[in-house]
């Protein structure tokens, strides 16, 4: 019996039947492969979606805030910021080549939904005989695809490590998310190879066959491996599938422990931008409140009926549960990139605060909560906050409040936000804050302006 009689097979790695006895060993090693392959999928899948759902209690475990107003616009956000990548042009060279690196994640992983078809039910390449010659102008584009993302991902090693890029190149990113940046291309490295090596293979068994030369790309490598035997080039071609879908599932369950998870929370983030005027400071309804029940007490809420006193809540955050969902999905959908460090004029001018350092705190944070959650069902105090364990006065006291980081995020981030509640506990909870802060509060409480003269004597300086 031939191969070409068991097509399903011929792309398993076995030597080629040369028995009655062999088709039959063929058939089990194959529903082997089968059970295997679901096996690892159930597997991935679960531990990807376990830790998906830690994620999103993580999230939810801030303030709650409606961001659901304007669906149409927020829709444009997102096809426009998390499809098109808009704010990315901003910086061409870098948006073109990370262009090449998210469209070859998101298309060539179309193949991958084939993958798993013949995995399940021990297929060879089970979208062709539907798609007919369009599959191989399919195949040969994702192989265009997977040759530009290698360029665009090598160019970012070099950029990384060899040039050495400032914002790429800062201490916070020292240590773990160093590594993880370059993990994360390496891994993108060896699956565009294993995909075209895959290719080139089976192209090269076309070739010795008689049947065909492959697909674009992989018909260029073909001829460099033709020559060796049919075993050989099984065994390849066995081990590129094997490799591509384990580091696939590799690449997932990695993701949720990386900044690339902004991969995903990209889309929802854009999607839920607020949409109030990006320079607009919020304001606190209880400040608002105890200022109104002072001027006018007979609006103010009649104390329990108990005889308890009544709720207070603090005002801005200390702790990441201070925060809005928002904010902490911020923290989460966070690139790295460093485009918030690098339009910040605090940082620029040499001080402490770095917007990129403030969104991983708070992410590093959350994570430390969420762990604690899952050791004791429930949170234990551990003697812990985000503000002074993970952020100090001195970085938010550096802020100046331009909203430069905020416009240079590609992904819609504000750690402005952020800063700008950790910095309202500081002043309103713990009355830290700088000599000349509490001058201008004195003043603007006395006169209703920064500057020490009253309404009346304000424009004596003319005159002066």
């Amino acid at each position: 019996m031939k191969n070409q009689e068991l097509p399903s097979l011929n792309y398993v790695f076995l030597l080629k039947q040369t028995t009655l006895e062999q088709p039959f060993i063929s058939i089990k090693m194959m529903i082997v492969q089968q059970i295997l392959f679901v096996i690892i999928s159930i597997v991935a899948f679960y531990l990807f979606a376990k830790k998906a759902s830690e994620i999103r209690r993580n999230i939810l475990l801030g303030r709650d805030e409606d961001l659901t107003d304007q669906s149409e616009k927020r829709w444009k956000n997102m096809v426009l910021l998390a499809f098109g990548q808009k704010k990315m042009f901003k910086k061409p060279i870098p948006a073109i080549l990370h262009l090449f690196v998210y469209v070859g994640f998101v298309l060539i992983n179309i193949e991958v939904l084939e993958i798993l078809i013949d995995g399940v039910f021990g297929t060879h390449r089970a979208l062709e005989a539907p798609l007919g010659s369009f599959y191989h102008f399919l195949i040969g584009f994702f192989e265009i695809l997977a040759v530009l993302t290698l360029i665009a991902v090598i160019s970012f090693l070099v950029r990384r490590n060899i040039l050495k890029v400032k914002r790429l190149s800062m201490a916070e990113l020292d240590g773990f998310p160093k590594r993880d940046a370059n993990t994360i291309l390496y891994i993108e490295v060896v699956l565009m190879s294993m995909l075209l090596i895959m290719n080139a293979s089976e192209g090269a068994i076309m070739l010795q066959e008689g049947t065909g030369n492959g697909f674009l790309i992989s018909t260029m490598l073909a001829p460099a491996i033709v020559g060796l035997s049919p075993e050989s080039l099984h065994l390849i071609e066995r081990i590129c599938w094997w490799g591509h879908i384990l580091g696939i599932y590799a690449f997932l369950n990695y993701l949720p422990y990386s900044k690339h998870f902004h991969i995903l929370l990209a889309f929802p983030n854009a999607y839920y931008q607020r949409l109030t005027p990006q320079a607009e400071m919020r304001n606190m309804k209880d400040i608002q409140n105890e200022v109104l029940y002072m001027m006018q007490p007979e609006l103010a809420p009649p104390p329990p009926a108990d005889g308890s006193q009544p709720a207070t809540s603090a005002f801005g955050a200390k702790d990441v549960k201070d925060l809005s969902w928002k904010n902490l999905m911020d923290a989460y959908a966070c690139t790295e990139c460093g485009r918030c460090t690098d339009a910040c004029p605090a940082n620029t001018t040499g001080k402490k605060l770095s917007p990129r350092k403030i969104m991983m705190a708070t992410r590093d944070r959350l994570e430390e909560v969420g762990t604690n959650i899952n050791q004791n069902k429930t949170f234990v105090e551990d003697g812990k906050t985000l503000l002074h364990d993970y952020i100090s006065v001195e970085e938010l006291r550096a802020c100046t409040t331009c909203q430069a980081c905020v416009e240079a995020c590609p992904v819609s981030i504000s750690p402005l936000d952020i800063i700008a509640q950790l910095r309202r506990n500081l002043v309103m909870e713990e009355s830290n804050a700088p000599q000349e802060w509490n001058l201008m509060f004195s003043n603007i409480e006395t006169n209703m302006a920064p500057w020490k003269f009253s309404p009346d004597e304000r424009d004596a300086w003319i005159h002066s």
